[in-house]
């Protein structure tokens, strides 16, 4: 099977990507709603969430398309490269990191990453493994 052109690889990610970052703001809006603005600005849930949700999507997808070889490349394309990579927003994650460290919450900003990163790379092995194990 052969690669989508360009044209139709730009289509993909851009339609994938309106949708991850929408997915991204409608997180932030249900952790505001849930746990209010304070406590939503005083820990970055939100982007934890996405981040943590999105290693571990990513870990399926790419454990399922080593899978599928290149049958699943415009999925891959909207999927990981689109939906994914606007749905789980590193620069706001480093950001709000260094608003925590600009704030004097070195605690806070050395958990915050701490977790972020061991969740993140925990449920994206995850992923793999639950993928590689149906096979």
């Amino acid at each position: 099977m052969t690669s989508p052109s360009f044209l139709a690889s730009s289509a993909l990610v851009a339609l994938g990507g309106g949708l991850g970052a929408w997915l991204r703001f409608l997180t932030g809006v249900a952790w505001t709603r849930a746990i209010g603005p304070a406590a939503a600005t005083a820990f970055p849930l939100a982007t934890l969430s996405v981040n943590v949700i999105g290693s571990l999507a990513m870990g399926l997808l790419a454990g399922w398309l080593a899978r599928s070889g290149t049958a699943g490349e415009s999925l891959r394309l909207m999927l990981g490269v689109g939906v994914l990579g606007g749905f789980t927003t590193f620069s706001a994650f480093s950001l709000e990191f260094a608003l925590l460290v600009e704030r004097g919450e070195l605690g806070t900003a050395m958990a915050y990453v701490a977790v972020s990163l061991i969740a993140g790379f925990a449920a994206l092995f995850a992923g793999l493994f639950v993928m590689r194990a149906v096979a």
